[in-house]
């Protein structure tokens, strides 16, 4: 450690995390491939918040997002839609500089006089149900209107022109079934159940059960869907383990009204079953996602399982584990095409490794270190470091990084042959790896602003799962990296 210091305390870098950093930025919250898919859901997603643009995201991706807003606003906005559930889990602010933001065209408005009420204007519920009742304007004042079997709401007047015919019976509605999870024979303590629920199932209602109980449930869903997610969510261990699936006409009448939950269809029973994705990808797509902190190890474990189950149910895209962590791979695909990572090849150190060089440009080399410092006030920073050595000399590089700042305060994880260190103060985050691998000790460390964790969280994921040597490193600086005096 002694040689580094000598050099290193006057070599600290100047690297402005202090600084400034005011940008509009949009809350990245999906991503399709193709332009007509990605209007589509643009379009629903328009249909919920009134800010909705898509932009090109590469390779035939177009992203989904909500903006533009400064940062600060995105970031408080941003965790109070998570909190409410409604946003994906692993949606991210991004950059809205330099993109082609197209706000989301608007749904077709409905004719008043035609068309029977949007299909969440209400919740379906059993016989007896109070859920508010969606009406239209029938086309004559004196002419009565059927009810719509599954939201109560009439339906369209028929055009008087037209030859009396008797029309085709309407199809039965499905039987429609709800999670029961909790329930009270107060109606105070059954509204605190409820306010409880909430906090991880924001859809959750409370009904008044015929035998007069209160019970909390999460519905409405068909049957064969509310069996797949019940088993999704007891394997993630969010309901208590005697929640059942109980049909819409056992619920009584609504007391207080929750929303329609979106859920994904499990797969067709006769469908092909979709591959598991390796188990190394699976664990890093997660660390990826902020919702696993272990080892990528490829084991199938406890911790792993249970990263897994959780990361189904903030998805909510499939009940089938193959499904969800496929959808989280192309997920963190689709944020990769955006992310405007480039490919870095140091020759000072001989490492590659995924940069995001917007952010950064090459300040100098000193012994070991190659130091990128922030561009243009980003308040980003990326030090590479490469050296002969084990355990001890991987031990004492951790230990000058954190005297310098670097990484303020850390926590470590420390392995034979790895060590980790994570740290933040007020201005900035600090992140750094070190390996020993044949015989070499290398490693980086990522410093990235506060207000931004979590683009810094995904880049570090990033830079550690590709990490990789691909020449020993010369100890001298690139010649196409030197500024120009």
């Amino acid at each position: 450690m002694r040689r580094f210091a000598v050099v290193l305390g006057a070599a600290l870098p100047v690297l402005g995390v202090t600084g400034a950093w005011a940008e509009n930025v949009v809350i990245r919250i999906e991503a399709k491939r193709g332009g007509d898919a990605a209007a589509q859901t643009a379009t629903a997603w328009a249909a919920q918040f009134p800010d909705v643009v898509t932009f090109p995201a590469g390779d035939n991706w177009v992203a989904i997002a909500l903006g533009p807003m400064p940062r600060e606003q995105a970031t408080g906005r941003l965790a109070e839609l998570k909190q409410a559930g409604k946003v994906p889990g692993d949606s991210f602010i991004a950059s809205a500089e330099g993109r082609d933001l197209t706000p989301a065209g608007a749904a077709p408005a409905p004719t008043a006089t035609t068309d029977a009420a949007p299909a969440d204007t209400a919740i379906p519920a059993g016989a007896g149900s109070t859920f508010p009742q969606a009406t239209a304007t029938p086309a004559e004042p004196t002419q009565t209107l059927p009810a719509d079997p599954v939201l109560n709401a009439p339906v369209a007047a028929a055009d008087s022109a037209a030859p009396a015919t008797q029309p085709d019976p309407a199809p039965a509605a499905p039987e429609q079934f709800f999670l029961r999870l909790e329930s009270s024979a107060d109606r105070a303590k059954a509204e605190e159940i409820l306010a409880k629920w909430r906090q991880s199932l924001p859809e959750a209602g409370l009904w008044t059960l015929p035998n007069g109980r209160l019970a909390v449930g999460f519905g409405p869903m068909d049957e064969a869907t509310g069996k797949a997610w019940l088993k999704a969510f007891r394997a993630a261990g969010a309901v208590p383990k005697d929640a059942f699936l109980a049909p819409g006409k056992d619920m009584g009448e609504i007391t207080i009204i929750g929303a329609r939950p979106e859920l994904g269809a499990p797969p067709a029973a006769d469908a092909a079953p979709v591959p598991m994705p390796p188990l190394q990808d699976i664990q890093s797509a997660l660390r990826w996602a902020g919702h696993y902190d272990g080892a990528i190890d490829g084991k199938d474990g406890p911790m792993t399982q249970k990263a897994i189950a959780e990361e189904i149910l903030r998805l909510r895209t499939s009940p089938d584990p193959a499904s969800a962590m496929q959808e989280l791979l192309r997920r963190r695909e689709a944020w990769r095409a955006e992310a405007g990572l480039e490919t870095l090849r140091d020759d000072h150190t001989g490492l590659e490794l995924p940069a995001p060089m917007a952010r950064l440009q090459f300040d100098r080399t000193e012994r070991q270190l190659s130091i990128y410092g922030p561009k243009d006030g980003s308040g980003a920073a990326l030090i590479l470091f490469s050296q002969p050595g084990g355990q001890q000399e991987m031990l004492d590089l951790a230990g000058l990084v954190t005297a310098l700042g670097w990484v303020p305060a850390p926590q470590r994880r420390v392995e034979r042959g790895s060590i980790t260190l994570d740290g933040r103060n007020q201005t900035h985050i600090g992140h750094a790896e070190g390996r020993v691998v044949e015989g070499m000790v290398q490693g980086f460390v990522l410093i990235w602003p506060a207000q931004d964790a979590e683009s810094q969280r995904r880049i570090a994921t990033e830079i550690s799962d590709r990490l990789a040597r691909f020449a020993p490193g010369n100890g001298t600086a690139p010649t196409d990296m030197i500024p120009a005096n």
